[in-house]
């Protein structure tokens, strides 16, 4: 339904206004443009033919000369407010695994948060959070940087490429599978140390149902940014309502004949890149990093969801998170039983996990290390579990432990997809 807008106390002008106050606000009833006061500079022009700022997006459809906009794009589109961005950490700004340093990964394994790496064969490259090695785009302060660990030459079942699986619930708005799919634009930005033309893919949770896309990369060195428009798929299985993967994006670093096809139309199968995309691992020593990535729904690219630093680590928490406290109570054989809590209610009751050698600090500040590492997690929810830790040394019996790990040391809770 249009949105009508009406302008109080503005100027009617047939040119655009060499000067207008804060918040003043002038109208060409002819061309039907507007513009808005900004003191310090030109005015900006806001809605009209050839517009320009903030809102360009926005068509002034009918302007009466009594100062009356009907609007025909709502402002509750699904590029403007809520969940623009469907990607979760796609500025590389969270990394509660690593910290930045860098990783070899394995097949599924996770690095960054919400990012995953498939690799079909081992040892092939190896990948970080970089902050401040290279200048990022302005507005980025991170990227995910991945290197070429030898000349690996690609065989037809060969893959590596970098992913990230969106969960159901996020998705169900794009009506994928139906007569009325909407299209999705995925953006990014990125740098390599190679040129050409390369690949990656949507797919769907069942892995039955792919996209594969390119992109060319035209300077070596270079950030550059890349957009791609993906016609909604109106066949398939798409986005049950529940909390499972209903969708992955992936970046293709080097992909064999089995996992590729055509860029641009949809297929039956499981690709990760599409056919004849550059291969990043096949050069030793090559880089590729990436930021900035979005999926919107809709066919245009708009500027990067800035979300605040704690919403972004929050949607992080909901797959991982970490924790280095809990409350216990001793007991007689060596034993603190207590109860570990998620700060954020997890996707699905989490695995739990140690890092590292496990030692322990009373309230009384005496720590106590155990002489041989035990846990036992019990009970669990999405909110947390029960724990218990044995093996230590110099327990009181009913004694309360306000303990946390030392050295570095935590509970790993994942609940990824």
């Amino acid at each position: 339904m249009p949105t009508t807008i009406k302008l109080k106390n503005s100027v009617t002008t047939t040119n655009a206004p060499s000067s207008l106050a804060q918040g003043e606000v002038a109208i060409n009833v002819t061309d039907k443009k507007v513009w808005v006061g900004n003191a310090a500079t030109t005015p900006v022009q806001l809605l009209g033919t050839g517009a320009s700022g903030n809102f360009s997006a926005l068509t002034c459809t009918t302007l009466t000369a009594s100062g009356e906009i009907t609007q025909s794009n709502t402002f509750n589109s699904a590029s403007t407010f809520g969940f623009k961005n469907r990607i979760i950490n796609g500025a590389m700004m969270i990394d509660q695994r690593n910290a930045g340093a860098s990783v070899t990964p394995t097949d599924a394994q996770y690095t960054l948060d919400r990012w995953m790496f498939r690799v079909s064969q081992a040892s092939k490259l190896t990948t970080q959070q970089n902050q401040g090695s290279v200048t990022t785009p302005t507005g980025l302060l991170s990227y995910l940087g991945i290197t070429s660990s030898s000349s690996y030459s690609i065989a037809s079942g060969d893959f590596f490429a970098v992913t990230q699986r969106i969960e159901n619930f996020n998705l169900s708005d794009l009506g994928w599978g139906t007569a009325s799919a909407s299209p999705v634009t995925l953006s990014f930005w990125v740098r390599s140390s190679l040129t050409g033309t390369f690949g990656g893919s949507i797919y769907n949770g069942s892995g039955n149902r792919s996209y594969p896309f390119t992109y060319t990369i035209s300077a070596t060195n270079t950030w550059e940014q890349k957009s791609v428009t993906i016609a909604g798929d109106t066949s398939g299985t798409w986005f049950a309502n529940n909390n499972g993967s209903g969708m992955s994006v992936n970046f293709g670093l080097g992909v064999g004949s089995t996992y590729s096809a055509t860029a641009g139309a949809w297929n039956s199968s499981l690709t990760f890149s599409a056919t004849g995309a550059t291969s990043v691992v096949g050069t030793n020593g090559a880089t590729f990093y990436i930021t900035g990535v979005q999926l919107e729904k809709g066919s245009t690219a708009t500027s990067f969801d800035y979300r605040p630093y704690g919403t972004e680590l929050a949607l992080c928490q909901r797959y991982y998170q970490t924790v280095n406290n809990f409350i216990g109570l001793g007991t007689g054989a060596n034993v603190v039983n207590g109860m570990v809590t998620a700060p954020i209610v997890m996707r699905t009751q989490p695995s739990f996990g140690l890092t590292g050698a496990y030692s322990i600090s009373d309230y009384f500040s005496t720590d106590h290390t155990q002489s041989s590492g035990a846990i036992s997690l019990f009970n669990a929810t999405t909110t947390g579990a029960a724990i218990s830790l044995t093996n230590f040394s110099g327990i009181t019996s009913t004694r309360t432990y306000l303990s946390r790990f030392l050295n570095s040391n935590l509970i790993t809770m994942s609940a990824e997809l």
